[in-house]
C-alpha cells in the first residue's frame, strides 16, 4: 500500500514524494489491544516519544505477566502509576478509560466498525482524551489510511522542515497541504513524522 501512496504524492506533491523514497514507511496495521493502544496514548500526550516509552515500559512491567486489560489497571494504585512517571491528569484518564470499558459504557471491540467521526466522537467523551489521542489510535490501531492531525507538532515541523519554512504552519497551511495528499494522509503523517526526527537528531549532533 505504501507504494501506492508514493505513486499518488509522486502526482500531486513532488516535494513529498522525494521525502517518500528516502523513508520506507511501514504498512500501516491493525491493532489487537486498542485499549492498550488507548493507554500507550494517553502516555504519550505532550511528551517525546523515548519519556513516552520510558513510562509506558514502566507500566507494563509493573503488570507483568498479567494481561494488558481494563481489570488489571483497575487494580493499579494511583500511587504506584505515580512512580511509573504519570501525572495526576494522565491517571484520572487512564482510570476514566478503564472505567468506560469494564462498566461497558466504551465498546472498544466494536470500534473497528465505526467511521472515522464516530471514533473520534466515541473516544473523546471519555475524560483525558481529545481529538489528537483519538486521531492516533485511527492512525496506528484501526489501520485508517487517511487520517492526518493538525495539532500535532512533530507533523508541523515535518512540515516546516520538508518545505523550507521560517515557522511553524498554521492549521489552515496544513489542511491546505494535506488535501493533495488524500486518501493517504496517514502514510503522509508517517513521512513527515520521520521527516522532523532527523532534523531533532541533526540539531543534536
Amino acid at each position: 500500500m505504501y507504494h501506492k501512496a508514493q505513486q499518488h504524492f509522486k502526482r500531486t506533491d513532488p516535494i513529498l514524494y522525494r521525502a517518500s523514497l528516502v523513508h520506507k514507511i511501514d504498512t500501516i496495521k491493525i491493532s489487537d489491544n486498542v485499549f492498550r493502544d488507548l493507554v500507550r496514548a494517553i502516555a504519550s500526550q505532550q511528551l517525546s516519544g523515548k519519556a513516552a516509552d520510558t513510562i509506558f515500559g514502566r507500566l507494563e512491567k509493573l503488570l507483568g505477566k498479567k494481561k494488558f486489560i481494563a481489570p488489571h489497571v483497575l487494580k493499579i494504585n494511583d500511587g504506584a502509576l505515580r512512580e511509573c512517571g504519570f501525572s495526576n491528569a494522565k491517571i484520572i484518564a487512564i482510570k476514566s478509560l478503564a472505567q468506560a470499558v469494564e462498566q461497558a459504557h466504551l465498546n472498544l471491540t466494536n470500534i473497528h466498525h465505526l467511521q472515522d467521526d464516530e471514533v473520534i466522537t466515541t473516544l473523546t467523551k471519555v475524560k483525558g482524551i481529545g481529538p489528537w489521542t483519538a486521531e492516533m489510535i485511527l492512525m496506528f490501531s484501526l489501520g485508517r489510511e487517511d487520517i492526518f492531525s493538525t495539532g500535532d507538532l512533530g507533523l508541523q515541523k515535518g512540515i516546516m522542515y520538508i518545505y523550507g519554512l521560517r515557522k511553524l504552519p498554521s492549521q489552515k497551511k496544513m489542511v491546505q497541504l494535506s488535501k493533495s495528499w488524500a486518501p493517504y494522509r496517514t502514510y503522509a503523517a508517517k513521512i513527515l513524522w520521520r521527516v522532523a526526527d532527523e532534523n531533532k537528531i541533526k540539531k543534536v549532533s
